[in-house]
């Protein structure tokens, strides 16, 4: 193996995105240790900015990636849920999100774990969720893994793309959404170029400032413009409207079906345990004040405006907020589209490939089909919580916590684990009840319940604006007075 300074410096050079073969545990052959970017490791402006895997790394992507468009939508939530159940929901989805996330990590090292024992390398090669699933558990939880994982990327991309049309509305409302979707779709494919989540380093960072930015402008935006005359918070109203906001703050703290992907980028990948919760920590910071703010000075006219941009005046406040939010998106949009383009390249044969031109060419067709389904669905909003019901309920919560039960269901699989269970809760039974209770809410809530009132909401969209609306929730046009009535006859 070469040394880990040439290695690095190669893989960026060839924009490669594969790690150097480096243990689940951080523990190279040659050094036997030492992490990338220590003092022995070559400081350059390019790995400083490009190539990242450190926990701070993780952090940062876990924290933009968790919160992003979702941000503009929790306020039509809290329209949905009331305020109480809105705060309430939040922090409990919130650290159920931070457990199966949790979940996820330590089956991904007991996944690596075990594979490197048997000698088996990644040296060339980027593991995914569905491959955890498969190595642990067979060929049919592969089969589900990648199913659910797959289709809540390809729509978690859809939303970012749907999100960028609405929001660059609030600036400039001589195109309609429709056209901003087509000019969106063509900037978002240059996430083709994007090798790997090491390079997000730059983006990651940025990207949390401008979501950080962003909340807190609505927040104070919000609180400065006051509490509108004749706001009225009725909320909840109806059974539908509170499990589809339900739903929709299952989907913010369901972010992290990215999360092996994640880990597989950093260069002590057993580090990643607690960096969800931690990241899930600082998002409260952003989501909490900024909903509740609005929903006080807004009240119920949240219910039909899905976007926090659409209610609060247009400042030069209010349009650095909607560009920040826009090159975040392009960020999200990246992150979820990464995943997917692994999978692609590993169906056509183009993993290894070291060329980041001809892996950018194969990755297109990827993009095609996530530009074509914004078009068709453009409804900003109720979108999220049909993807939160129906897909993220599974991805990210019920199907973590039933591979870990399987997976540590043998005394023998136990003591043999490669991680044993928190300091927090020391019991394998501990353990075991708290994902039964994950699979058993979240199957009923969350899917059952949820899953029939975003669709029925879904539908309502549908029958309102129809498919391929030109401008889903876009005010309608004044007509002048002067063209309301008739002119006079002219007198002769």
């Amino acid at each position: 193996m070469v040394p880990r300074e040439q290695a690095e410096e190669a893989i960026v050079a060839d924009g490669n995105g594969k790690e150097e073969e480096v243990g689940v545990m951080g523990l190279s052959a040659v050094d036997g240790g030492e992490e990338h970017g220590g003092s022995g490791a070559k400081l350059s402006m390019k790995n400083l900015l490009w190539h990242g895997g450190s926990v701070w790394d993780a952090w940062f992507s876990c924290a933009s990636n968790q919160v992003a468009q979702v941000l503009l939508t929790l306020p039509y939530s809290f329209s949905q849920l009331g305020m109480l159940s809105g705060v309430l929901l939040q922090l409990f989805y919130g650290f159920l999100g931070s457990w199966t996330a949790y979940l996820i990590s330590v089956l991904y090292v007991e996944y690596r774990s075990r594979k490197e024992k048997e000698g088996i390398s990644f040296k060339n090669h980027v593991i995914q969720w569905f491959e955890v699933l498969d190595g642990l558990l067979g060929p049919y939880w592969k089969a589900a893994g990648l199913a659910f994982n797959c289709t809540f990327l390809l729509f978690g991309s859809v939303i970012q793309l749907i999100a960028c049309a609405s929001n660059i509305y609030y600036i400039n409302d001589r195109l309609d959404k429709r056209t901003w979707t087509y000019i969106f779709g063509a900037c978002c494919a240059t996430t083709v170029f994007i090798p790997s989540f090491h390079n997000y380093r730059i983006w990651s960072f940025l990207g949390l400032g401008m979501t950080t930015y962003t909340a807190w402008y609505l927040a104070i935006a919000a609180l400065l413009n006051g509490q509108v005359e004749g706001a009225t918070h009725n909320g909840p109203t109806k059974l539908v409207l509170y499990f589809t906001g339900a739903t929709n703050i299952l989907y913010t703290f369901g972010g992290h079906a990215v999360t092996v992907e994640i880990m597989h980028a950093m260069w002590k990948p057993a580090k990643f345990k607690y960096i969800y919760l931690l990241a899930t920590l600082y998002v409260f910071t952003l989501t909490l004040p900024s909903a509740s703010a609005m929903y006080w000075a807004f009240g119920d006219e949240l219910l039909t405006h899905s976007n926090a941009f659409a209610l609060l005046p247009k400042t030069r406040w209010r349009d650095a907020a909607v560009i920040l939010m826009l090159i975040h998106q392009f960020i999200t949009f990246g992150f979820a589209c990464t995943p997917l383009y692994f999978v692609w390249e590993k169906v056509i044969g183009m993993h290894d490939t070291k060329s980041i031109y001809l892996r950018a060419l194969a990755r297109l067709p990827i993009v095609v089909p996530i530009w074509f389904l914004a078009i068709i669905f453009p409804f900003f909003g109720p979108i999220n919580s049909a993807v939160g019901a129906l897909l993220v309920s599974f991805t990210v919560y019920i199907i973590p916590a039933l591979a870990h039960i399987l997976t540590y269901r043998t005394a023998s699989a136990r003591m043999n684990a490669a991680e044993k269970p928190p300091f927090f809760l020391p019991s394998w039974t501990g353990m075991f009840v708290l994902n039964i209770f994950i699979v058993v809410w979240v199957l009923v809530v969350g899917f059952g319940l949820g899953g029939w009132a975003s669709m029925v909401n879904f539908i309502r969209q549908i029958d309102t604006f129809g498919l391929f609306a030109k401008c889903y929730q876009c005010p309608k046009p004044t007509v002048p007075a002067a063209a309301q009535s008739p002119l006079p006859l002219p007198h002769h």
